[in-house]
């Protein structure tokens, strides 16, 4: 990992070399960040553009919510600390990712749309289209009544049925 993909923030100088951070759990499960012989508990990363690019431009803030690491790129970063701040960031969010539509209740909204994701079997409701958002050609974010987001990444993945009742939104 070269310091080009990991920073400090501009004027920071909570170490010499941002490159050389660690990340630890502490007895309460909690992120422990330590840069040289500097540390600071509750760490938190956060993205920076958490749907266009999930693993691009990560922060890893302290507790009193200044920025002490800049991860240029999640792929660049150690295993263990790649994978430590993978779950973390799995804790704080929830983008169920929808693989299959079975049923939708009406083409008017609202609308009861019955869904398979990567987290299970679920129904939701959709308010208007206008909850259905393009993120690119290909890419969908959904949003249902009670505000939780679904991903669509990938509408050509989808099997014909289901990108069948989705165009009939679109």
């Amino acid at each position: 990992m070269s310091e080009s993909d990991v920073s400090l923030p501009e004027g920071r100088s909570d170490a010499s070399r941002a490159a050389d951070f660690q990340l630890e759990r502490n007895a309460l499960g909690r992120l422990v960040l330590r840069i040289g012989d500097r540390v600071w508990e509750n760490v938190i990363p956060v993205r920076a553009f958490p749907i266009e690019a999930p693993d691009e431009g990560i922060a890893l803030v302290s507790a009193d919510g200044h920025e002490r690491v800049w991860i240029h790129d999640l792929a660049d970063v150690a295993e263990a600390e790649r994978r430590l701040i993978a779950a973390e960031l799995a804790t704080r969010e929830f983008t169920p990712v929808i693989q299959a539509l079975h049923r939708v209740s009406g083409f008017a909204t609202p609308s009861t749309w019955q869904v398979t994701t990567d987290r299970g079997e679920a129904s939701f409701v959709l308010k208007s289209e206008d909850s259905i958002r393009r993120l690119s050609p290909t890419r969908l974010l959904i949003t249902d009544a009670q505000g939780v987001q679904y991903a669509v990444p990938d509408l050509e993945a989808l099997d014909r049925a289901s990108r069948k009742l989705l165009d009939r939104f679109l």
